[in-house]
């Protein structure tokens, strides 16, 4: 009877996206508040699950903006940590025409880096049924062992451990340090959400069936590994069984930040109402067409946090 569903670490910043130019002709750009461990909870709140995040945010104006976000979206924050001297981290996203992004960092350092194990909330640890982490908080040795301890700790717990790669290679010193990172995320889990060019990235597989093939034979620790394709649709793999559904195109696409996110706390609220064994392709299926569903809704907004479906909308989605 842990009080939290689902506790994560990681990054929170502030996604500058584009929104139109000024009348001199200048780009606008909104400060949305981001970040993928944080979406995932912001979506987990939506769907009436307990939630706490572990990390840190500048003493800045936009640490403030991301305090205040954070609370707003029902997400404990007792363990959200104030750097007095490093600023929050910014991310400026570039949109393309089919909705793709490119993103350039100002992170060096950022705040979120600056969290070390010393800063973990231990008793927090012990109080959650799924704990949820990402790369971004292994990119460099300070907040790389504090993610290590906290995945260890939040484990031998009990608890059930989630792990999205979200690459990102521009924070990376080099690509070779990312695919060890990952690697030791994806031997420490039992559910992985992958996108297609990640998988490619660690497999070399362009075939997901293939792919997904040599994740589980390399990491047979992992229960639930799901593999996203963009607008084509996701799959999952579990217990021998292989589903694939393709994505809702409904039209309406602004930009794809946060579907990823959006999708892997549907994942997890699945696993949260239905348990991670003795899943079937039934089973398995209606998960996926929720997680399509509810990434979907999000690629029509722009932004994450403050962008996530309600259950509402979700269901009109689905029906």
């Amino acid at each position: 009877m842990k009080p939290f569903d689902v506790i994560a670490l990681g990054e929170l910043l502030i996604d500058f996206t584009e929104n139109g130019t000024s009348e001199q002709g200048n780009p606008l750009w909104e400060a949305n508040p981001g970040g993928a461990p944080c979406n995932v909870l912001a979506m987990l709140n939506k769907l009436n699950h307990k939630t706490a995040f572990i990390g840190k945010v500048g003493n800045d104006v936009y640490g403030r903006q991301l305090i205040d976000t954070v609370k707003n979206a029902g997400i404990d924050t007792s363990a959200l940590l104030i750097d007095p001297e490093v600023h929050t981290t910014l991310a400026v996203v570039h949109t393309f025409p089919n909705g793709d992004r490119d993103f350039s960092f100002y992170r060096n350092p950022g705040a979120d880096m600056m969290l070390s194990v010393c800063d973990l909330p231990m008793p927090l640890l012990q109080d959650c049924k799924i704990f949820h982490f990402g790369t971004l908080s292994m990119t460099h040795e300070g907040v790389r062992e504090a993610t290590v301890q906290a995945v260890q700790y939040a484990k031998a717990c009990g608890a059930i451990v989630s792990f999205d790669p979200n690459l990102r290679p521009p924070l990376w010193s080099s690509l070779n340090d990312a695919k060890t990172q990952i690697a030791w995320g994806l031997r420490n889990s039992d559910i992985v959400k992958i996108a297609d060019n990640e998988l490619e990235f660690l497999t070399g597989e362009t075939d997901f069936d293939k792919g997904a093939a040599i994740l589980k034979e390399w990491f047979p620790n992992i229960r639930l590994l799901n593999v996203t394709a963009g607008a084509d649709g996701s799959y999952s793999y579990c217990n021998g069984l292989r589903v694939f559904v393709p994505a809702f195109r409904l039209g309406g696409t602004i930009e794809t930040t946060g579907a990823g996110d959006t999708f892997c706390a549907c994942v997890l609220h699945d696993v949260l109402t239905n348990g991670l064994d003795s899943r079937t392709e039934a089973s398995l299926t209606n998960m996926l067409r929720f997680a399509n569903a509810a990434a979907y809704l999000v690629t029509t907004k722009k932004g994450a946090i403050r962008s996530m479906p309600a259950p509402s909308d979700i269901a009109r989605v689905l029906s």
